[in-house]
This record gives C-alpha cells, structure tokens and sequence, in this order.
C-alpha cells in the first residue's frame, strides 16, 4: 500500500450538456450509459467502475464503500454536479473536464476546468474508420455506407487536423500506477516533458513497456493501431496483473471500444510503429481522436 498519504485514485471526466440529448437521438442508440438515462456526464458508470477496481486493489474498504452500487453511483454524480454547479456560477456553460480524486478514507472531491467543444460522433463512434478514409473524401462502400453520415461527420470534425503522436522511446517500468489512475504520475509528466509537449496542444506521446519493447500507452489516452485488417489496442487486464498485458491503463474508452468492437487487444511492437501511420487516441474528457504518427 502506498505510504504517502496525498497519494489518491482520481479519474477526469467530461461534462457535457449535449450529451443529455443522447437517449433521443436514435443514431446513437448503441452509445451505452449515455443513451440508458440522461447524464451530461461521459461513460460516468466506466469511471466510477476504475476507481472502484482501484480502491479495492489497494484494500481501501471506506474508499470502496462510497462508490459502491447504485448509490456510489449516485453519490459520484452528486459530488461532480456540485463542483460542476459552482463552476458554472462564475464561468458560464460550455464542456468541462472534471477531475474527481477519491481518498483512502472514501473522501470524494473535484476540481473543474474548462474542455474543448467534440461533436457527439466524436465521443461515441459507430466505428473507427480505417486509414485512409479521414484523410479522403470518397462515400462509404458495404457496410461502412450504412454509418457514412456518422462517419462523414466525424471525418469532417476530426480529419483536418490529426493529433501529433510520437514515442517516447525512454522505457518505462509497468505497475499498478501504470494501470490505475492515481496522483503518482511523474513517469507520465516526464514523457510529456521529453516530447516538448506543455499545454493542451493537438500532440500526444506515446510509452514503451521497458521489458518488454511493447507500445503500453499514451500519456493521456489509449492509442489503436491498424493490424491485420482492423484496429487493434495494447492489452490490459481489468484487474492488475503484473505477469499480464501490456502494463497499461485500463481506460475507459477503451474498455467502451472493446465492448463495442471498435477494436481487439493486441501486443504491438514499438519497433512496427511507422513514421506518418494513421492511428486513433481516446480518453474519458476528448472521446475519440484521429491521428499521425511522428517519428522524432
């Protein structure tokens, strides 16, 4: 267990007043939590999922006990609507990143801050469209004709301008603080800092596992490769196994992907990873995001 007592789970979550809209809107009716009942909160069942796996991996039972069951849930919303409430007061409307932190001793807070603006097709995807298709203009073919208004959509939000995906090629070791989400997060800070990225800028960077040579993770998001015909992401067990997986997060737009086929799981070699590679990036606050590979 860890010994400094500022060391807490967290997990960032966008808030978002169109996504209420989602159980009217039938084209999205595979969507998940979003269209089962009206929540301006993204994928929130995922999140509190986490940290509840993360709680009782570290044998927080006050912490566990909080967000259990429907009432966890609950308690959950509460806490993020109120912070959400007092932004709001004083800045106005418009999308939020709400970073909510729970403490061994089951203590809930949050911390707001403004998000980016993402169409709804953005956050919950019929599918990822394979290269070639965000960078073209021609229609859909077969069964991607079908989607072709979504994903036309999404190309039209997402295509111009990719996000900027290099390797940091300094390994790093896998562990529980790599699969859960936690305040201990220097070796993320440190990628990010050897990438030149500072601020919210459209560039992410991705880490190696150091034994393995594997492709864990990006700082921020989950990273999907195309292989074999489809997209494939890094494996990552549910429940932290050390002997297991790539040793990266357990994401939850990855696990919404997974479970809508968006994607399998599968190792990827850091070394298969090629300059200019098309490749797509998500995480709990920006959905889902196209981008490019940069070989620095």
């Amino acid at each position: 267990m860890p010994d400094d007592s500022s060391f807490e789970l967290f997990s960032s979550v966008r808030y978002d007043d169109a996504l209420r809209d989602l159980p009217q809107k039938s084209a999205f009716a595979y969507g998940g939590w979003n269209t089962r009942q009206s929540s301006p909160f993204y994928m929130l069942d995922f999140h509190r999922d986490r940290l509840l796996r993360a709680a009782e991996h570290w044998e927080w039972e006050d912490a566990a006990a909080t967000i259990t069951g429907d009432d966890g849930l609950q308690r959950l919303e509460r806490v993020l609507q109120s912070s959400v409430d007092g932004h709001t007061l004083n800045n106005g409307d418009g999308p939020l990143r709400c970073r909510v932190a729970l403490n061994m001793n089951g203590r809930l807070h949050c911390s707001v801050f403004a998000a980016q603006e993402t169409a709804l097709v953005g956050l919950v995807p019929p599918q990822l469209p394979p290269p070639g298709f965000m960078a073209s203009s021609c229609d859909g073919k077969g069964e991607t004709q079908l989607l072709f208004p979504l994903l036309r959509s999404l190309r039209s939000e997402l295509g111009p301008q990719p996000y900027e995906v290099s390797i940091d090629l300094d390994g790093i070791a896998a562990s529980a603080y790599t699969h859960y989400k936690t305040t201990r997060r220097q070796m993320y800070d440190d990628a990010r800092q050897r990438a030149g990225i500072t601020g919210p800028e459209q560039k992410e960077v991705l880490l190696i596992n150091a034994e393995s040579g594997m492709i864990m993770d990006g700082s921020i998001s989950t990273v999907y490769f195309w292989r074999h015909g489809r997209w494939v992401t890094p494996p990552v067990p549910s429940i932290y196994d050390r002997d297991a997986g790539s040793g990266g997060l357990d994401g939850t737009t990855r696990r919404w992907a997974l479970e809508h086929r968006l994607a399998v799981q599968e190792e990827v070699k850091a070394a298969s990873v090629l300059d200019g590679e098309e490749c797509w990036l998500s995480n709990g606050v920006r959905g889902f995001l196209y981008g490019k590979i940069k070989i620095l």
